[in-house]
């Protein structure tokens, strides 16, 4: 009887909790869900390259075309990402995160059905949409669902560690993939991960209205959508062609003038789509340049190291992703390490400068590679030095980032994050493309192209890439160094009132 009595009230209140009680009790479940669902989006950013090769000799694709499977996604969903967080405040997070999971499944499995380029390029411009809906309400939930200071920690640590490894994680599984089954399972192996999201999603949270019902700054849509394709546009088509390309031009400039248009817009819009107070904080605003700077020198390590080990050592594709993962294991535990433990104590201007001086330091090192380089004596120190300062930066500018916003701003906040993520990695894989071009090309001014020749120009232009990714990360850390305020974060009023209850 005393067990009996003991368990009633129990029942009766489980019975009698709201669907936000029901939602926080189950947070780490629903953390696992947030988690397997951020990590198809990241993931899709690096597993089909793999793939590329394969795929381009079953559908029968030039090598200029190739270049837009990339391309199609990173346009759609850079270009889209704000609009996605608006449209996930609006129809709620739960909605948006089930939407963007089904239709990235969707678009998956028309790309993994692909008959020609087209199709290809089509099904990958989908996903990246879909994405751009997924990805913001991913971020955005995790922000509401993790508000007590020391859970919080632990969630954005392991998101943040995701968000640092899920690309050379996208290596290796990409390259198990296309040589154990096919290059079609790089696209159909995200049904498996939104079966699981959506399942997860439908059952662990309680079903959101939306937070913000304002009516929608179409001015802002289109001069934000516009602006951010131009810039990615751009950069793209200077990777192709050159920067002094009319349409390369003609990019940047419409850019310059619609993200102009757009913060105009902004400063006299009533309900404008990125609210300025969301960027403006030195914090959030440090925290923004550093996902920028991180995800332009990161997508140079993966592009130009997987260059090196498969094209130079002769690594095979997966391989090649196995030797990424002590980087993943180093990265996991320090973003683990600066969440619970450094930024409550310290905030973020100590840990995110340091992170990116000891990757630069990781980048300088890989320098001196060679031809005949070793993996365990010449690189690996580096992956792991790397994975050690990315950890440090991933995870508290994200946390950062988001820490503080209102609920109703949430959605547009986590967007600025993939955004400012997005952004850096089509720069960055631009930008050190050409230079690595140009690096290459100036090696073999003067020296006869044989195929030893050919080959240290290939190594030299990773080198150069990889010096400019360190001056990247230099950079970076001067500029958050001077954002950042001292001192651990402190809990906004509405964060003291969520915590409480």
């Amino acid at each position: 009887m005393t067990v009996l009595g003991a368990t009633q009230p129990h029942a009766r209140a489980l019975e009698n909790e709201t669907g936000a009680e029901r939602s926080h009790r189950r947070r780490w479940s629903i953390l696992a869900v947030l988690g397997i669902s951020q990590l198809m989006v990241i993931l899709d950013g690096t597993i089909v390259n793999i793939a590329l090769p394969t795929a381009q000799q079953a559908l029968h694709f030039s090598n200029s075309d190739r270049q837009w499977i990339v391309t199609a996604y990173s346009l759609a969903f850079g270009s889209l990402l704000l609009l996605g967080g608006r449209i996930s405040d609006y129809i709620g997070r739960k909605n948006a995160l089930i939407t963007g999971l089904v239709g990235f499944a969707v678009a998956s499995a028309l790309g993994a059905a692909s008959v020609n380029f087209t199709m290809l390029v089509i099904a990958r411009t989908v996903q990246g949409a879909f994405g751009a809906l997924l990805a913001p309400a991913v971020l955005a939930l995790l922000t509401t669902t993790f508000t007590d200071p020391g859970e919080r920690g632990r969630a954005f640590g392991i998101y943040g560690a995701i968000a640092g490894a899920g690309g050379a994680l996208g290596l290796l599984l990409g390259g198990v993939l296309t040589s154990y089954a096919s290059w079609r399972w790089t696209l159909l192996v995200n049904l498996f991960f939104a079966v699981v999201g959506v399942t997860g999603a439908a059952i662990l949270m309680h079903k959101d209205r939306g937070v913000d019902h304002d009516p929608l700054d179409w001015r802002g849509v289109l001069s934000a959508t516009g602006g951010l394709f131009a810039l990615v546009y751009g950069f793209s088509h200077a990777e192709t062609t050159s920067w002094s390309n009319h349409f390369t031009i003609g990019s940047f400039v419409a850019a310059v003038i619609l993200l102009g248009t757009f913060a105009s817009v902004q400063l006299r819009a009533k309900y404008p789509l990125l609210p300025l107070r969301v960027v403006l904080d030195r914090n959030r605003g440090g925290a923004l340049v550093a996902m920028l700077v991180a995800g332009s020198g990161m997508f140079g390590v993966f592009l130009f190291l997987t260059y090196y080990l498969q094209d130079t050592l002769g690594f095979s594709p997966v391989l090649t992703g196995v030797a990424f993962l002590p980087m993943v294991v180093a990265l996991s535990l320090t973003a683990q390490l600066s969440n619970i433990v450094l930024l409550p104590k310290f905030g973020p201007r100590p840990l995110i400068p340091v992170g990116m001086l000891m990757a630069a330091a990781s980048l300088f090192w890989l320098t001196k590679l060679g031809i005949a380089s070793s993996y365990p004596v010449h690189i690996l120190p580096a992956l792991v030095i790397l994975g050690l300062g990315i950890g440090l930066v991933f995870a508290p500018a994200i946390n950062t980032a988001t820490w503080g916003v209102e609920p109703h701003d949430a959605g547009v906040a986590s967007a600025s994050v993939n955004t400012a993520q997005q952004i850096g990695g089509s720069v960055g894989t631009a930008l050190l493309n050409t230079l690595a071009a140009g690096a290459a090309t100036t090696y073999l001014v003067d020296r006869a192209p044989t195929k030893l020749n050919v080959e240290l120009a290939n190594v030299h232009s990773y080198t150069a890439a990889f010096g400019y990714s360190a001056m990247i990360f230099i950079g970076g850390a001067l500029v958050t160094g001077l954002l950042l305020r001292s001192g651990a974060p402190k809990l906004s009023e509405s964060d003291v009132t969520v915590v409480a209850h």
